[in-house]
């Protein structure tokens, strides 16, 4: 054990002769450790909410769009053959999508009709399952004559707005109709109801409605035309290389968004959140700091002749410097130790138990999620104990100002 770190350590466990300053260092151990724990918890419940939701967009969303600059998208078939030869891509979807009025004998609202092709549970849209599109042999020779109904899949929320469930007929009408000689008149058509799903996030529940993709078209009158493809690949995290491969492919006549350009505003937005939340939390570790700060400079004063002594028998000012900076890092480290084993043990509670309930006519989930990262654990610890460096600087250089022949004189 070094000089310096031996009378640290004296000055850390050797009982105080003035109580006030053992009760700010203990004040100080505590304020840290409150900090440290509560940042933590905030962070891992914070990182599982967007784990969370992220899983919720991704399970409607794509992970890459194509859709054609100018013009209408016919030359979709070779291009899709093209995409399929990417070993990251797992499916491509064909779809339509435009903004429709759906009415009921008492209700309507506005929604989004898509068109989609394909059977969809092998693309992991959430609760969609288009393969309810395809009609029986009886069903199908009733369609080609008008006597049977096309169907369609309502999202829970927005059958909700519309009072209709499984099996019951609602009316689409579409501003997109045909020119007469009594003017513009929308489309109308009629669709039976054949399922309904739930992906927990509102924005789609209560607005998304899917129909047959040929149905869709039939609607926009546009037969031979999409409005773009829809790619899922087998990592997500892949979708900006697969995106430039894409576009080498298929030029410059088309656009291509990947999941993080679409919803780019809502994840900013959680990670701007994080990012002020951890600035603020931040705080309660700063003002236990300053507890520090106060009691090694209240030991400055107390401890002067013992500084006096160390500096006659040879001690320079760097090492007092660093007895009073080893003592301050001590009472952080130990706050940041019990803070960090004081957060992990909450967050595996929460994980385990959820026990904190959320309001579920609030909140899309009824318990707290919770995504602790190692990462984020060393960067907090990392902060708390730089801040405690920090505070230990003042009362160290003060500590080196001090004059051993006054000191001894006054002593």
């Amino acid at each position: 054990m070094s000089f310096v770190t031996f009378v640290s350590g004296r000055y850390l466990i050797t009982r105080q002769k003035q109580a006030f300053i053992s009760l700010i260092t203990a004040l100080s151990v505590a304020g840290v450790a409150v900090g440290v724990m509560a940042l933590i918890v905030v962070i891992a419940v914070m990182a599982g909410f967007e784990v969370d939701l992220k899983s919720r967009i991704m399970g409607i969303r794509p992970h890459l769009v194509i859709t054609k600059k100018q013009g209408a998208f016919t030359e979709f078939d070779q291009i899709s053959q093209k995409i399929r030869l990417i070993e990251e891509v797992a499916t491509i979807t064909a779809f339509v999508t435009t903004q429709v009025v759906l009415r009921t004998e008492t209700r309507a609202t506005g929604a989004v009709l898509k068109g989609i092709e394909g059977d969809q549970r092998k693309s992991g849209i959430a609760g969609v399952d288009t393969s309810l599109f395809e009609p029986s042999d009886v069903e199908r020779d009733f369609l080609t004559k008008g006597k049977h109904l096309p169907k369609m899949i309502l999202g829970k929320a927005l059958a909700g707005n519309l009072g209709v469930t499984r099996g019951d007929t609602v009316y689409m009408i579409s501003p997109r109709g045909m020119l007469s000689p009594a003017g513009h008149m929308p489309a109308m058509a009629r669709f039976q109801i054949v399922d309904l799903f739930e992906s927990g996030m509102y924005e789609f529940d209560g607005t998304l409605s899917f129909v047959q993709l040929r149905q869709a078209q039939r609607i926009l009158r546009i037969p031979k035309a999409i409005g773009g493809l829809e790619i899922r690949l087998t990592n997500m995290e892949l979708a900006k290389k697969v995106s430039n491969e894409i576009q080498r492919i298929v030029g410059n006549d088309f656009a291509i968004e990947d999941w993080k350009m679409i919803n780019r505003n809502l994840f900013s937005a959680l990670r701007l959140e994080k990012t002020v939340m951890f600035i603020i939390l931040t705080l309660i570790v700063l003002v236990a700091t300053f507890n520090i700060a106060g009691s090694l400079v209240m030991m400055v004063m107390n401890k002067q002749k013992d500084i006096a002594i160390l500096k006659t028998i040879g001690a320079t000012s760097i090492d007092i410097a660093r007895i009073f900076i080893i003592k301050g890092l001590s009472i952080g480290l130990v706050g940041t130790i019990i803070g960090t084993i004081a957060g992990l043990g909450l967050c595996t509670l929460l994980k385990k138990y959820a026990f904190i309930k959320l309001p579920a006519d609030v909140y899309y989930i009824t318990t707290l999620p919770v995504n602790l990262k190692v990462t984020d654990v060393l960067v907090i610890s990392f902060c708390a104990l730089l801040i405690c460096f920090i505070a230990t600087l003042y009362p160290a250089l003060q500590a080196t100002n001090v004059d051993p022949v006054e000191a001894i004189r006054n002593g």
